[in-house]
């Protein structure tokens, strides 16, 4: 398969929708010409395959083929979860990166309770019981679905919390500006009274 015909293929898989021929000529800097000879080898290659390429009113757009329908709706009729709430990503933050780790000193780092996070994301599958502290709380830790959730390979993987720390000019920029923010609120508040 061409060089162009493999980032068709890429770009269909990718959008949710068909996509029209001008907007992969458009994307890929392509001629027409070249996308439709494109497409025409796209189609060819998926010859036999689990994937085939359809038109959809005039745009394109990969398809699972008919024999694999009662699978693809079983695999899809499964419930989905929903997406991590901040107090969710909050504790999981915590327990990936200090973990093994106890929810009181979650709670503590969060400055709230931590029970209903630290459940939904035992139930989750995301953290799972390392034993327990010295002091008798249970530690969590996280899990390999967390690696395949968030596609590491190893918590070595996770992003180096020194890059999110500002420097303190930064921070002492942001201060100013969330200063100068709240003292021009209070101003207009009081200003409308």
């Amino acid at each position: 398969m061409s060089p162009l015909a493999r980032v068709v293929e890429a770009l269909l898989f990718l959008s949710p929708e068909p996509v029209s021929g001008e907007a992969l000529s458009a994307a890929t800097g392509a001629h027409q010409a070249d996308i439709d000879a494109a497409l025409a080898q796209l189609r060819a290659g998926l010859l036999g395959r689990g994937l085939q390429l359809r038109e959809v009113a005039g745009s394109w757009t990969l398809v699972s083929a008919p024999e694999a329908e009662t699978a693809a709706r079983e695999l899809l009729a499964r419930p989905r979860s929903n997406a991590l709430t901040p107090a969710q990503a909050e504790t999981l933050a915590i327990v990936a990166y200090l973990q093994p780790v106890s929810r009181p000193e979650v709670a503590r780092i969060r400055g709230v309770a931590a029970e209903s996070a630290t459940n939904a994301l035992v139930e989750r599958g995301l953290i799972e019981e390392a034993g327990r502290s010295q002091f008798g709380a249970v530690l969590y830790r996280t899990t390999t679905q967390f690696l395949a959730s968030f596609n590491l390979s190893s918590l070595r993987d996770l992003p180096d919390v020194q890059t999110f720390d500002p420097s303190p000019q930064d921070e002492a920029a942001l201060r100013d500006r969330l200063l100068r923010a709240g003292e021009q609120r209070a101003e207009s508040l009081g200003s409308s009274r």
